[in-house]
């Protein structure tokens, strides 16, 4: 992953303590409580093929840098959400054990949360607002527009609803095609990869 951040580090947005952790020559975990480790763990639920092996990988790659207890079990949530969703539980039982689980207060909806939601990177106060634009959302599209529409940390809250989302609905092959366009080479070996692997575990 350092190897990766490092070559497309002049691309920006990156948080300031994760871009010193990436350049580091020693990198060690920074107590971090952000939502960062849940927007990038969408690849475990995808590869695991037991809720024991969801919860072990989802640890062992959020705490290099996110070993808060609040960021680890954010990260947990979200790979649990998408591998229970590739294992076709229903939404609602997705909601019941998560809040079961974590306690997240799933039950509100998009437009419960919107009137009085305010950006923050906080794990705990963001994550949860992402699983629920996913769980409460028709397709893939809605879970995105549901993310943007809170008007928080947007790109962030998206990526996160946008990896449940597609596990629970598919992302249309238009959209899927002209996002394909944006990305380098590199990108596209890895991720087809990716989907290869995870197409051979269900």
């Amino acid at each position: 992953m350092i190897d990766w951040c490092r070559k497309y580090a002049e691309n920006g947005g990156w948080g300031k303590r994760f871009a010193e952790w990436f350049m580091d020559n020693n990198p060690q975990p920074y107590g971090s409580w952000g939502n960062g480790a849940a927007m990038r763990i969408a690849p475990v639920g995808l590869l695991a093929s037991t809720e024991a092996e969801v919860i072990g990988w989802s640890d062992t790659v959020t705490a290099i840098t996110h070993n808060h207890p609040d960021a680890m079990n954010s990260a947990q949530a979200v790979a649990l959400a998408i591998f229970w969703a590739r294992q076709k539980t229903s939404v609602q039982d997705i909601g019941q054990r998560l809040i079961e689980r974590y306690g997240y207060p799933l039950h509100l909806t998009p437009d419960d949360i919107r009137p009085t939601y305010k950006r923050t990177e906080k794990a705990i106060d963001s994550v949860p607002q992402a699983i629920s634009c996913a769980l409460h959302s028709t397709s893939f599209e809605d879970a995105i527009r549901n993310a943007v529409s809170l008007g928080g940390d947007s790109d962030t809250i998206a990526a996160i609803a946008g990896g449940i989302a597609e596990a629970l609905h598919g992302i249309p092959d238009t959209m899927a095609a002209e996002a394909w366009g944006y990305l380098p080479k590199d990108i596209q070996a890895v991720i087809s990869a990716l989907y290869q692997e995870a197409n051979a575990s269900l």
